[in-house]
C-alpha cells in the first residue's frame, strides 16, 4: 500500500499536520513556515518598508503589542492524561454563525497594501477555510466586492462610526444587502493614535486613496462630495473622508442609534474595562470583544489577555466575549478559551500570510492555527471546547 493512502490516527483540523509529512514524502515543504512567528520577519523582507510600517507598527514605544503577546507566558497549561480524547470537536456557533473552530479573521484595512488583491483573496480564503471574516470599513476593495469574492462563506461587517449618521446608514444598509451577519463596532479608533513607524514615514495610505473604497462607492459620500469620485473630485473626497472618518464625541446614549439601523447581532470591539463591559450589557449589545486594536491606539496600556478575565467575570454571561490582540500560535487561543473567551480573532498573522502568499498565505495560517489548537487539546486531555476553562492553566 502506497504511504499517501496509510491511515494516520488523527482526523479534523489537526489532520493538516499528516498532509505536511505526507508531503514531505515526495520531497514536498511548506512554503511558509509553520511557526507563525516567523511570518513577521519573512514579511518584513518582502513588504516595502511602508507597508510593513503601517501593519506591523503599534502606538508610542509599542510597550502594549509587546505586553500582549507577554501575558500569555503568564500562563502555563497543565496536561492531563488518560481522558479518551480519540474524537474532538472544536466547532462552534458564535452570533449565529456557524464556525468550524472558534477562530476569526479580524478586521484589518488597507489590505492592497501587502497583496493586490488585498481582502478579496482574504475573502476567498475565509469561504474556502469556511472561517467567518470581519471586513474593515477602511477596506481597498467595497462591501459588496469582498461579498462576491467570499461567495457563501460566512462574513461579518467592521463598523468605524463615522461623524455623518446618514453615511454610517448607508454602510449598515449596504452590509446587510451584502450579506453580511453580525456588525462589529470599533470603539477605539476615532482618531488615529501616534504610530512612529508610519510617522517617521509620513505614510498614511487614506490620504492616498487607499482604503477608502467604502467611502468612494458610496451613494452618500458620493453626493456630499458633488457625484462619484472622479480624478477631479479626488482630492476633495478625501478631505470629505479625513472629516468623518471617526467620532469622539459618541458616547453610550448613541448605541440606541445601531440598534435602530442593524437588527442583527452586535458586537462592540475595543473593551477593556469591566464597567464598559456591563455598559454594553446594559445596552443591549450582544457581544463585547476584548482588544485593544493589537496595540495600535494607546501606548502602555493593559494587555488584552490581562483584561480578559475582569471582562468575562462582569458579563456573566449576559453576553458573548470574544477576543483579540496578541494571538500567534494554536496554544494562545486554548489559554484566552480557557479564560472565558468563545472565539478569538487573529490579525496580524493572516496579514502577513497574504503578504507572502495572497490567498495561499492566508489558508496556511488558518490551517496552521486550527491544526495546533486541536493538538494542544487533545495533548492536554481536552476533546471539547467546553473543556476549555481556568482549570487548565497555572500562573507561570
Amino acid at each position: 500500500m502506497p504511504m499517501s493512502q496509510v491511515e494516520v490516527p488523527l482526523s479534523g483540523l489537526a489532520d493538516f499536520q499528516n498532509s505536511i509529512y505526507l508531503q514531505g514524502l515526495g520531497d514536498v515543504v511548506p512554503a511558509l513556515p509553520t511557526d507563525l512567528t516567523k511570518l513577521e520577519g519573512l514579511a518584513e523582507r518582502a513588504l516595502s518598508a511602508q507597508a510593513f510600517g503601517y501593519v506591523a507598527g503599534s502606538a508610542g514605544s509599542e510597550s502594549t503589542a509587546r505586553a500582549n503577546r507577554a501575558a500569555f507566558d503568564k500562563w502555563r497549561i497543565v496536561p492531563r492524561m488518560l481522558r479518551d480524547v480519540a474524537e474532538r470537536d472544536l466547532s462552534v456557533e458564535v452570533l449565529g454563525t456557524a464556525m468550524p473552530s472558534p477562530l476569526l479573521l479580524a478586521p484589518i484595512g488597507v489590505q492592497s497594501i501587502f497583496h493586490p488583491d488585498g481582502e478579496l483573496a482574504v475573502a476567498r480564503a475565509a469561504a474556502a477555510e469556511k472561517v467567518p471574516m470581519v471586513l474593515s470599513t477602511a477596506s481597498s476593495y467595497s462591501i459588496e466586492d469582498v461579498a462576491e469574492a467570499n461567495g457563501d462563506g460566512p462574513r461579518w461587517y467592521q463598523l468605524y462610526w463615522p461623524k455623518d449618521r446618514d453615511l454610517a446608514v448607508s454602510f449598515l444598509e449596504r452590509a446587510k444587502a451584502a450579506g453580511y451577519t453580525a456588525l462589529v463596532v470599533t470603539l477605539d479608533t476615532f482618531t488615529l493614535a501616534w504610530r512612529p513607524r508610519d510617522l517617521d514615514q509620513a505614510y498614511l495610505p487614506f490620504l492616498r486613496g487607499i482604503g477608502v473604497a467604502n467611502y468612494f462607492s458610496d451613494p452618500v459620500f458620493q453626493k456630499a462630495v458633488g457625484g462619484p469620485i472622479t480624478k477631479e473630485n479626488r482630492d476633495m473626497a478625501i478631505l470629505h473622508w479625513v472629516a468623518n472618518f471617526g467620532n469622539p464625541s459618541l458616547t453610550w446614549d448613541d448605541l440606541i442609534f445601531l440598534r435602530d439601523h442593524w437588527d442583527g447581532p452586535i458586537a462592540l470591539k475595543g473593551i477593556q474595562h469591566p464597567d464598559d463591559a456591563r455598559q454594553a450589557v446594559d445596552a443591549g449589545m450582544d457581544a463585547v470583544i476584548v482588544s485593544n486594536h493589537g496595540g495600535r491606539q494607546v501606548d502602555g496600556a493593559i494587555a488584552s489577555l490581562d483584561a480578559l478575565p475582569g471582562v468575562v467575570e462582569a458579563v456573566h454571561d449576559q453576553a458573548t466575549v470574544l477576543f483579540d490582540s496578541g494571538i500567534r500560535t494554536g496554544a494562545d487561543i486554548a489559554k484566552a478559551l480557557a479564560l472565558g473567551a468563545k472565539a478569538v480573532l487573529v490579525a496580524r498573522p493572516y496579514a502577513y500570510g497574504l503578504g507572502l502568499a495572497g490567498q495561499a498565505g492566508v489558508q496556511h495560517v488558518v490551517r496552521c492555527l486550527q491544526a495546533e489548537l486541536e493538538l494542544t487539546m487533545t495533548l492536554s486531555g481536552i476533546k471539547s471546547l467546553d473543556g476549555l476553562n481556568p482549570d487548565i492553566l497555572v500562573r507561570a
